[in-house]
């Protein structure tokens, strides 16, 4: 593992600010020598043309973008006409989601980036993932007026929640070891766009319906995100001056002025005296960000997670995310059965219980490497899968929650039992190819549909509750994923890119908490093993065992495959959110990108789950 430093030399800031300078991007107050022209809604942000339909699967050559966002993904495919790689687009492309996805991403957060050179065949991954401040000891979820454990809503919308921020870290280190545009140059399409604004769609008014009693609370969030006192109208225009002058001012200025200029010093006054409204009725606990952990946040470059499947290589994030050992462990126990869309009902059987035992082990043995003992090598071998998937009946569901598997078993037997762990729902993914091959698969969150809730005042972006992932108190003795100062909480992204021979194959992610995981799973036994194509593999209905007495489904699923499932004893549950939203019915939102044997690019995103996502390539065919 290598620790990437963040910090700029004075040399290599100077050339950034003269270059920002001659291009007018200028912190908040200077005035504009020499400002982008705002593009007119509907147009592209870089070039200010009549924007194209947005499609959810494009297919073509020459490099592609997925997201969940249209105008995401037209600023990522821009940079890649332009002659800019993956990381370029993916940076690019990510920085505009925290404008129009700003309850799921932005510079509040974190993430995982997996990035594959097609020049050295090498995968290489950046972990961003957010950190316990210093300050914050194992007790820090347990109210000393109570001696028991924050309820979860409370600590979500408090400082108690708020972890050191990664995301931006993460674009700084991607440009530098992967891409050949400036950070400030990957910043300047969504500074056009959060100044011009986006138009609402019934998502984003949702997600703010959802979050409306909760944003009222905190005087700055309720000010941006509810004018009026309501969610902005659909087909209204969206826009946020505050953000497009914080990205200016980084993009002038460097990483610096976040992580230690005066940047820090306000995230770590919201987390500790949060802003409340003058009508509030919560008293939200204080949280324990310092300006001297943004100070000392680094990114970690690692190797990633790898297993083999039907002779693809498959990489993944590997701890502190459990994506990549849970999704390997899975797709290794399903190497042992035949699966087929000939015998679809147990080949859905099989996969149910797959991720079921997969869960079982990463919630006993993953957590943040730089604190325990993760048996990463062990969970990754197809040894382990085999004692794993010889417990399983191709005939019949197993009572759950299942027990982890023993580390040093040869045989099938378990060890304890022990119960299911989850994790909240919100998140971003996109997928890139480039015109060279190169592949960037990228996931990043501010946790909870709308973080902590808490705005960054004058700012225009929330802050995480990314330490909400981890246990509030230990599940069980040597519990991997407690709270201890510094480190990173479990998390279930799974940003993943599958290799054939010399050449990526498939880039995958999705957000949703927990059912990452699954949904990754699911949409390459859709693709690989079930006659789908891909396009088909996203849109199917999805169902999210994870170790518990039933198994949460869209209700499509349910209608579908309930009849056929129950004679393998599965019990069918319509998945369920945190509140009532319509929303919450939904399990991931995938965006991927499949390259076929003869270089044809197949880029999809959902079609209808969170809004429906877009799809687009840099040569489209006929």
């Amino acid at each position: 593992m290598v620790t990437v430093d963040r910090r700029r030399s004075l040399r290599r800031a100077g050339i950034a600010l003269a270059a920002a300078t001659s291009l007018g991007i200028l912190a908040a107050g200077a005035p504009a020598t020499a400002a982008p022209t705002a593009a007119p809604p509907g147009a592209s942000v870089t070039t200010g043309r009549p924007a194209p339909a947005a499609p959810s699967t494009s297919t073509g050559t020459g490099g592609a973008v997925s997201s969940v966002d249209a105008e995401a993904s037209r600023i990522g495919l821009e940079v890649l006409r332009d002659g800019g790689n993956a990381a370029d687009a993916a940076v690019a492309t990510a920085a505009a989601l925290g404008v129009t996805e700003p309850y799921s991403a932005g510079i509040g957060g974190g993430g995982y980036f997996v990035y594959f050179d097609a020049a050295t065949g090498e995968v290489t991954t950046l972990d961003g993932r957010e950190t316990a401040p210093v300050g914050m000891g194992p007790n820090a979820f347990i109210n000393p007026a109570t001696g028991t454990p924050y309820p979860f809503a409370t600590a979500v919308s408090s400082g108690l929640s708020v972890g050191v921020p990664g995301t931006l870290a993460t674009w700084e280190t991607a440009l530098d070891r992967f891409g050949t545009d400036s950070l400030r140059e990957a910043l300047q399409p969504a500074i056009v766009l959060a100044n011009r604004g986006f138009t609402v769609d019934q998502t984003f008014r949702q997600q703010t319906l959802d979050n409306a009693a909760r944003f009222s609370q905190f005087s700055d969030t309720a000010a941006l995100f509810l004018p009026g006192g309501d969610a902005p109208q659909v087909g209204s225009t969206f826009k946020n001056h505050d953000l497009a002058q914080t990205m200016k001012l980084i993009a002038q200025r460097g990483t610096d002025v976040f992580y230690d200029g005066p940047l820090a010093a306000e995230m770590a006054d919201v987390a500790q005296h949060p802003r409340l409204a003058p009508d509030a009725t919560i008293a939200p606990p204080s949280g324990f960000l310092t300006a001297d952990d943004l100070a000392e946040y680094e990114v970690l470059e690692q190797a990633p997670t790898h297993v083999e499947y039907h002779g693809l290589d498959v990489y993944g994030m590997a701890p502190s995310s459990s994506g990549g050992t849970t999704v390997g462990e899975s797709l290794n126990i399903l190497e042992d059965f035949a699966l087929s869309p000939d015998a679809l009902p147990q080949s859905l059987h099989l996969y149910l219980e797959a991720t079921a035992h997969a869960f079982a082990d990463r919630n006993r043995y993953v957590g943040d490497p730089a604190f325990v003992d993760v048996p990463t090598e062990t969970l990754l071998s197809q040894e382990f899968a085999d004692s794993r998937a010889c417990l399983i009946d191709p005939a019949q569901a197993r009572p759950k929650p299942v027990a982890p598997g023993d580390l040093a078993a040869t045989g099938c037997e378990p060890a304890a039992a022990v119960a299911s762990a989850d994790q909240g729902v919100s998140t971003t993914h996109l997928s890139v190819v480039d015109q060279w091959g190169n592949a960037v698969a990228y996931t990043l969150t501010i946790e909870q549909t709308g973080g902590s809730g808490m705005t960054v005042p004058g700012r225009g972006f929330l802050l995480n509750n990314e330490l909400t992932d981890f246990n509030f108190v230990p599940a069980f003795p040597g519990d991997p994923n407690t709270v201890e100062p510094g480190k990173r909480p479990r998390s279930s992204m799974s940003p993943t890119i599958v290799v054939d021979g010399d050449d990526v194959r498939y880039v995958v992610g999705s957000p949703g908490g927990a059912t990452i995981i699954t949904t990754v799973v699911q949409v390459l036994l859709n693709r690989l093993d079930l006659g789908m194509t891909l396009p088909e593999a996203v849109a199917a209905p999805r169902a999210s065992q994870r170790n518990a007495a039933t198994t949460p489904a869209e209700s499509a699923f349910i209608a579908a495959y309930a009849d056929d499932l129950a004679p393998f004893g599965h019990v069918l549950a319509p998945v369920q959110g945190t509140n009532p939203s319509p929303l919450a019915a939904e399990i991931g939102a995938v965006a991927a990108i499949e390259v076929d044997q003869g270089g044809l690019i197949t880029a999809v995103a959902e079609p209808v789950r969170r809004g429906g996502g877009t799809a687009l390539v840099v040569e489209p065919a006929n």
